[in-house]
């Protein structure tokens, strides 16, 4: 009922900064929180992002003062620019979305996930 496609991952040196973009589209009513998570081989997937439908954001700490998460409202999309890239940001990078349908159902949604990789 709803799909999330990510774009923007790829490979980076340290120090340089990607976006990536994640577009939501199907049968939304609303979106709630929108979100970046990310998972590092052989790690569990960790919240990096959040950001509500007010605005409101929180951040991993190990993100703090490099991220930043926003959010396009009418288009239904949220973005991550990341500055100032690590080889630990090295990841698989997933969008996320709180959404509740037309039929006013509410449910959570994924994306297919994209590879951000930074090389030292």
């Amino acid at each position: 009922q709803v799909q999330l496609v990510e774009s923007g991952g790829g490979l980076v040196r340290a120090g340089g900064s990607l976006i990536l973009s994640c577009a939501a589209s199907g049968s939304i009513f609303s979106i709630n929180d929108m979100a970046w998570y990310r998972q590092a081989p052989g790690k569990q997937r960790e919240l990096v992002a959040r950001v509500g439908s007010s605005g409101y954001t929180n951040y991993a700490d190990s993100v703090k003062g490099r991220f930043t998460i926003s959010r396009d409202n009418a288009r239904n999309t949220v973005y991550l620019q990341m500055n100032s890239l690590k080889p630990e940001d090295t990841a698989v990078y997933f969008c996320y979305a709180d959404v509740t349908t037309i039929a006013r159902s509410r449910f959570t949604s994924w994306g297919q996930g994209t590879q951000v990789t930074v090389s030292s």
